[in-house]
């Protein structure tokens, strides 16, 4: 495999962006099939900049900023992809002002990943406890704990791929994937290419959400299942913990991935892959396409601008 830019990105509805070190590009295809484009600069906040050069608080940072932009992205594409293109211009005078609408979008963004981890780390903690008449024992019910997590997580996932919305999302999921293995692999990037490459990836969001199970079981082997307030609180007190060191993991195992003696340690990220991609539409690659073009297009004028 070549080396070359850690390149990312991410589904969004009927689109797929694509970061770079400066910007960030999103395409969706529009309802006349043309191919609409959203090109955000990456301004890096100061503290957080400084807080991904840590390792363990690297990770921390890393999600906080990808919430925020991942957010303006994928509400760009809600926003667009229905709308009539002849309706552009009205709606355009109608739009709230640019900052208030990107800050307000970066905040929920945040908020809804910090809420989303808060349900899927109590809810099971709360299902084991409910059992503990059953099932007694700290070892038992951390086991229960984990369990529990996956099934609610795998659950979820499958059930809201059922329908047909996120299918068309994942299968941008799966078009993403397949770019960046292309690209990785020094192919050129055309649809017959990019088809012959796998639409799972080490490097997947995916990955880190099954990690942080694993990595939140083996933590809380170290604190009290009783009293329950004691058990709220460091499962509470653990979040950022399991954040950070989980994103260390997805690093490591992603350097890993060509060592044939390790690379079965991103295995679990890769299974859960087959649930949150799908195989992508010739036109869903080719918006792929479009997006990590127009991305690297960007990226160049504004490298070469800021020389």
């Amino acid at each position: 495999m070549s080396s070359k830019p850690a390149y990312g990105g991410q589904a969004v509805i009927e689109g797929v962006m694509f970061g770079g070190k400066v910007v960030q590009t999103t395409a969706i295809r529009r309802t006349n099939s043309e191919i609409e484009f959203y090109t955000v600069p990456i301004s890096e906040n100061k503290i957080l900049k400084k807080l991904k050069k840590i390792p363990f608080l690297r990770g921390i940072a890393a999600i906080i900023e990808s919430s925020a932009m991942g957010s303006k992205h994928l509400t760009f594409s809600a926003e667009r992809y229905e709308i009539d293109p002849e309706e552009d211009a009205i709606i355009e005078e109608n739009k709230p002002g640019k900052l208030t609408m990107i800050f307000g979008v970066a905040v929920i963004g945040v908020l809804s990943f910090l809420f989303s981890k808060f349900v899927f780390t109590l809810v099971p903690m709360f299902l084991a406890d409910s059992l503990s008449f059953y099932i007694s024992g700290k070892y038992q019910q951390i086991a229960l704990e984990g369990l529990f997590k996956i099934v609610l997580l795998f659950g979820y996932i499958y059930f809201i791929s059922l329908t047909p919305l996120v299918k068309r999302l994942f299968q941008y999921h799966g078009a993403e994937h397949k770019l960046i293995n292309c690209y990785e692999h020094g192919d050129e990037l055309t649809v017959e290419n990019i088809k012959k490459y796998s639409r799972l990836h080490y490097r997947c969001g995916s990955s880190f959400m099954i990690f942080t199970i694993f990595v939140g079981v083996f933590l809380y082997l170290f604190f009290p299942t009783d009293p329950f307030v004691v058990r709220l609180a460091s499962r509470i007190a653990l979040i950022p913990v399991v954040l950070g060191i989980s994103y260390e993991v997805l690093k490591w195992t992603n350097s890993c991935r060509e060592n044939k003696y390790f690379k079965f340690l991103g295995y679990p990220g890769l299974w859960l892959q087959l649930l949150t991609t799908k195989e992508p539409t010739d036109d869903q690659i080719e918006v792929a396409i479009a997006s990590f073009d127009e991305m690297l297009r960007e990226e160049r004028l504004l490298l070469e601008k800021n020389e």
